[in-house]
Formats: structure tokens, C-alpha cells, sequence
């Protein structure tokens, strides 16, 4: 059970990892002021096999109206997906996410909106980023320099993920390790280093909470590794880049009231100094940013 003392406990192994600031930094206009105020990411996906049914759009005319929608109810940045991550999901090829991807994204940038791209194919970074996308939300490890060029070429920013293997759809065990927090500086900690070489300056660091390893399927196991990682989330801001949480669901604890799950999460990422929460429940989110900053 998660306890005051637990929570202080950390806070005094890790006291000096308490105050870390990071990086700030504008993306397409947008302040993103992460030593003061968190930011949020609204959540539009393309496939019809994602399984959170109220971020699903079918056609570019509904993930525009969504995204307009994310935009009014608080979202700083859309991030936008063509191919679900879940483990029995369609695989879609570059040019098949282009088809579903390029019209969204041209419309809501064009609108003012800050566009997120959801991929790990160079294909579609590209014309994602022609196509007006100022942010990757890279899903994978593999040809990492290519990408981060575009990315710096566009002067966007970049979302790392952690994975463990060349891509989200090719992971199959996750390992722990002896102290998950330490695995996840380390990993980060060469990405960073790859992706500042190539020319980005504009960079969040994201643990990969939500991707499906074949080990993470007991619930318990899962969410207790998802609490760790929530709570540990200040000591990754030593890095000197802002961290970025998609929220997860934990459907069997929560059943009917799956869609409060995200706002629980939060609570949890927000307290371990997360600064960009991806989330489909954006006005929820909002809610309990906005109850916090009163304290």
C-alpha cells in the first residue's frame, strides 16, 4: 500500500535529485515552461484496433474535429497515431500511415494547433514534418540518427521512448533490471546524446509506460512497476530534459470506471514532477493539474 512514508522515503534517498531543473523550450509558439507548469498531450488515433474507443477516429473529418475539440478543452500539443500499439494490432506500413496521417496533420497545423506524430517509420517523419508536424513521438531505437535530423532540420522536438528493441511492435519480455530508474538514465542518457549531435535541442524523455511486453500482463506486476516509475520520474530530470508520461488504464482494477484511471495516474506522474502528461482524457487531466497548483 502506498503510504506517506514510502513517499518520504524517497524523497530523502533521492533529496538531491528533488529540485532538478530542465531544459524550456518553444515549439511552434507554444512555451513549453517546465520548471513552473506541466503541460498536456491530447490523444487522436487512427486505428480502429486502439482500444481506448473515445480517442478513435475513422476519418480525418472526426480526428480534426477531435483535435480542435483537445485543443479547446487544454491540450498544448496532439499527438497523433496510425498504428496501435497493442500486440495483436494491424501492422500498417509507412505509406498506409501517411494515407491516414497527412491530411489530419495538415489541417490542424494549419489551424495553430501543435501537431505530434506517433512513429518510428523515417517515412513518415518526413512527410509528417512537411506536412506541418512540429514534434516525433518516436517509438523506436532504430536508425535513431536519420530521424533526429529531420526533426532538428524542422527545428521540432522529439519524444524518446524508452523501448527495449528496435521498435513498440518488436519487444517481447521487459527486464527490470536491478533498479529500473538507473536503467532508464542510462538508456536515456545515450539517446540524449545521439539526438543533440544530430542538431535537436527540443527534447522530452518518455519511460514507455503504456507499450505491451509479454511479462507485463499480470496486472499487478504491471501497475506496480507504472506506480515505481510515476513516483521515481524526478531523479530522470537530472538528465536535464523534461519528462513526458503517457497515463495508463489498469482496466482490471478500475473496470466500468476505466476512464478514471488516467486521472488517478496523473495524481501519481504529477507528484514525481512530470512535466508533459499524454492522455486521452484531457479535460480530467486539467482538472487535477488545476486542483494540485492550488496547494
Amino acid at each position: 500500500m502506498l503510504s506517506l512514508e514510502i513517499l518520504g522515503s524517497l524523497a530523502a534517498a533521492h533529496s538531491r535529485d528533488l529540485h532538478a531543473r530542465v531544459a524550456e523550450f518553444t515549439i511552434d509558439g507554444v512555451a513549453f515552461a517546465s520548471n513552473s507548469r506541466p503541460s498536456i498531450m491530447g490523444v487522436i488515433n487512427l486505428s480502429a484496433d486502439s482500444w481506448y474507443r473515445e480517442s478513435v477516429c475513422l476519418s480525418a473529418d472526426a480526428a480534426i474535429t477531435r483535435g480542435h475539440v483537445l485543443v479547446a478543452q487544454g491540450a498544448q500539443v496532439i499527438d497523433i497515431g496510425a498504428e496501435s500499439t497493442l500486440a495483436h494490432a494491424e501492422r500498417v506500413d509507412g505509406l498506409g500511415q501517411n494515407s491516414r496521417l497527412l491530411p489530419v496533420v495538415r489541417e490542424l497545423s494549419r489551424s495553430g494547433a501543435v501537431v505530434s506524430v506517433e512513429t518510428y517509420h523515417p517515412q513518415v517523419t518526413r512527410a509528417c514534418f512537411e506536412a506541418g508536424a512540429r514534434i516525433l513521438n518516436l517509438t523506436g531505437t532504430a536508425r535513431s540518427d536519420e530521424m533526429f535530423r529531420m526533426v532538428a532540420d524542422h527545428d521540432g522536438g522529439v519524444i524518446i521512448c524508452y523501448v527495449q528493441g528496435d521498435n513498440v511492435r518488436e519487444v517481447s519480455d521487459f527486464d527490470f533490471g536491478a533498479d529500473s530508474t538507473a536503467m532508464l538514465k542510462e538508456f536515456f542518457a545515450r539517446q540524449i546524446d545521439v539526438a543533440t549531435r544530430n542538431g535537436v535541442k527540443k527534447i522530452f524523455i518518455d519511460p514507455g509506460l503504456g507499450f505491451y511486453y509479454r511479462n507485463l500482463q499480470d496486472s499487478s506486476v504491471r501497475v506496480r512497476h507504472q506506480m515505481n516509475v510515476f513516483l521515481n520520474t524526478f531523479r530522470l530530470r537530472t538528465l536535464g530534459f523534461p519528462t513526458c508520461h503517457a497515463l495508463p488504464h489498469a482496466f482490471e482494477f478500475f473496470g466500468d470506471e476505466v476512464r478514471s484511471a488516467e486521472p488517478f495516474f496523473c495524481l501519481l506522474a504529477a507528484l514525481g514532477r512530470t512535466d508533459l502528461f499524454r492522455t486521452h482524457e484531457v479535460p480530467r487531466i486539467k482538472a487535477v493539474l488545476d486542483t494540485l497548483a492550488v496547494f
